[in-house]
């Protein structure tokens, strides 16, 4: 399954999600590369708002 498609079958922009998730990288400690899959992503920024 690819990431766009994962996003839209968690009700995700896939162009939102990609669009931060590439961004992230270069800040993102590789212990939490978790957060950047599309369900724990959708959580963080549910409570980012």
């Amino acid at each position: 399954m690819s990431l766009i498609q994962s996003a839209k079958l968690n009700g995700l922009d896939p162009y939102a999600y990609l669009r931060d998730v590439l961004e992230r990288p270069p800040t993102q400690q590789a212990s939490r590369v978790a957060e950047l899959l599309p369900p724990q992503w959708r959580s963080r920024q549910a409570e980012a708002r």
